[in-house]
């Protein structure tokens, strides 16, 4: 097998000599190429070329789930067809590693190499579904360019917590999960339509769902974690069904509290919930319109401000080892 390995230096929880014997492991069960990232959006471009390829078997990413998510989109640049592109395999390298621990990997870099080649030896795979966003015709946003995003995205309050903590990190902090815990009181905080949302839910033949505050929207589950604790806004949320949303009308004081709580005691069987809570389950198409500017995060990647964002459900999108 001829395997592209992409390999992202700045990954948090990795050191230099950890990703050498892990190639090393790599290297001795396959033909591999290990490229390094220099750039934002080079591994995206590294699966581009993988997908043009016509001997490159599978695309190897080690690193986090911004990695995972440019990798990706190159992949899928040409749409998804996953019995002819390559195949997917994740080794996990930053602090939070949502999508491979959603497909049940370990999330020590080295356990999961030892999973990844046990499954090649055993040609254990899956053909996961993805969720899919573009600009919404007929709007001021209707040239954005379409993107996949592999377990989460979110417009609003989410979102502002991704900003933020990207630019802390441009200030050199790293990213911990107590550095996350802080953005959120910050954007609570600085929130100016927390008790009228400013975002509608619309959906082919059903009522708008308007006045949202947070619009969470899953591709599988658990959303995130914080720390080694999963969190599950859309318990019922899966790769092989549609796109799951968890909107909140209100974020006072109480309601935070309440909800906060809820998300932290989630469970696999039971997440938030209460009458300023909205939860839908298997949308195949939606969309999301903002009276205001607001931002827009996918796979915990912040892409700037939006107005309205159309979501798509794309069952069977990409073949992953597992």
């Amino acid at each position: 097998m001829r395997a592209l390995l992409v390999v992202n230096p700045a990954a948090t929880t990795t050191s230099a000599r950890t990703r050498d014997v892990l190639i090393h492991a790599l290297a001795s069960e396959m033909k591999l190429e290990a490229v390094t990232t220099e750039y934002r959006g080079h591994a995206r471009d590294l699966g581009r070329q993988a997908a043009q390829s016509k001997d490159i078997e599978l695309v190897v990413a080690l690193g986090g789930d911004g990695t995972v998510n440019e990798v990706v989109n190159g992949l899928l640049h040409a749409g998804p067809q996953p019995d002819s592109l390559p195949g997917l395999a994740v080794v996990p390298g930053g602090s939070t590693n949502v999508f491979a621990r959603a497909l049940g990997l370990p999330n020590d870099p080295v356990e999961s190499t030892g999973a990844l080649l046990d499954a090649l030896r055993t040609g254990s795979e899956r053909t996961v579904g993805l969720g899919l966003t573009e600009g919404t015709p007929g709007t001021e946003d209707e040239a954005v360019p379409s993107r996949w995003f592999t377990f989460s995205a979110g417009l609003g309050f989410d979102a502002g917590v991704v900003g933020r903590v990207e630019q802390q990190r441009e200030r050199g902090k790293r990213s911990t999960h107590a550095l996350y815990v802080r953005q959120v009181v910050r954007q609570f905080l600085g929130e100016a339509d927390r008790r009228h949302g400013t975002i509608v839910l619309d959906r082919p033949s059903e009522d708008p769902v308007e006045d949202l505050v947070v619009s969470i929207v899953s591709n599988t589950s658990p959303w995130s974690f914080l720390g080694n604790r999963p969190l599950y806004p859309s318990p019922d949320a899966s790769f092989d069904t549609g796109l799951d949303v968890l909107g909140l009308k209100k974020l006072s004081t109480p309601a935070v509290t309440r909800y906060g709580t809820q998300l932290l005691m989630s469970s696999p069987e039971r997440g938030p919930r209460g009458k300023n809570a909205v939860a839908l389950h298997d949308l195949a198409t939606f969309t999301l319109h903002s009276k205001v500017p607001l931002p827009l995060q996918m796979d915990g990647d912040h892409l700037g401000l939006r107005t309205s964002v159309t979501f798509t459900g794309v069952r069977r999108a990409l073949r992953v080892i597992v």
